[in-house]
């Protein structure tokens, strides 16, 4: 596999507070990554600077070998980079099918990579997301939260990235709607996409993902496969009973 998103000793404020502390972070092409950690750890932060939705007071993040630090958001769109920020952000008053159609607009050019301009069309997503395709016809502020949460997802497969950022996948869900998600996942990351995800259910993470990095207070503390780390050392990493930190790469 080659390295497609990295992360090098990132710094991130928000005004004077800093919410990121020297994080490095690699994900490659086609891997599945989780980033767990307690509420204000840092993740959101995280995924929004290798974005480009947030600029890092220092620190370089890298695409396919190229420094993308100073590129704007929908320039790493273009690249391969979709980010599904928590929260949904659905346009309310438009149907899921029209907001699928805006994250049509935004999908990477064919020009700009040699994969061209990638595989997912409203209808692909469809079948990869039941759970969208019944509600198609339907206002988006009139959806439930696991429904909201799968349109988010599946506009962000519209801009056909290569790798996909998700944030906080599972928070506040019922666990039926969880296991449909994960389903969905499942087939987006069997076609070759990458997928870097906040999860809070450690149990899910560990089982879904090829590696994991937790973060506490802003630094990454533990790093590692997840058969190579035990829960008992995921969970005091997680609430910061230990901090040491492992190889990050």
């Amino acid at each position: 596999m080659s390295r497609l998103l990295e992360a090098e000793g990132l710094d991130a404020f928000h005004g004077h507070l800093q919410a990121l502390h020297d994080v490095s972070i690699t994900v490659d092409e086609g891997e599945t990554v989780a980033l767990v950690g307690a509420n204000g750890a840092g993740k959101s932060t995280l995924l929004a600077t290798l974005a480009g939705a947030h600029r890092p007071g220092r620190g370089v993040v890298r695409w396919a070998g190229r420094d993308v630090t100073a590129l704007p958001a929908h320039r790493r769109v273009r690249l391969g980079v979709s980010l599904t920020p928590e929260g949904r952000r659905l346009f309310p008053s438009l149907t899921v099918e029209e907001n699928l159609q805006v994250g049509g607009w935004t999908q990477r050019s064919p020009q700009r990579t040699a994969q061209g301009s990638g595989a997912w069309s409203i209808e692909r997503v469809y079948e990869a997301f039941p759970l969208v395709a019944g509600v198609r016809d339907r206002r988006a502020d009139a959806l439930s939260g696991g429904e909201r949460q799968a349109v988010a997802i599946a506009r962000s497969l519209l801009a056909n990235p290569r790798v996909l950022l998700l944030d906080e996948v599972s928070l506040g869900l019922a666990p039926v709607i969880v296991d449909q998600l994960y389903e969905s996942l499942a087939g987006v990351r069997a076609e070759g996409a990458g997928l870097l995800l906040v999860e809070q259910d450690l149990a899910r993470a560990m089982e879904f993902c090829d590696r994991m990095y937790c973060l506490l207070e802003g630094r990454v503390v533990l790093a590692g496969r997840p058969d190579e780390l035990g829960r008992d050392e995921v969970v005091a990493a997680y609430f910061g009973t230990r901090t040491d930190l492992r190889g990050a790469s």
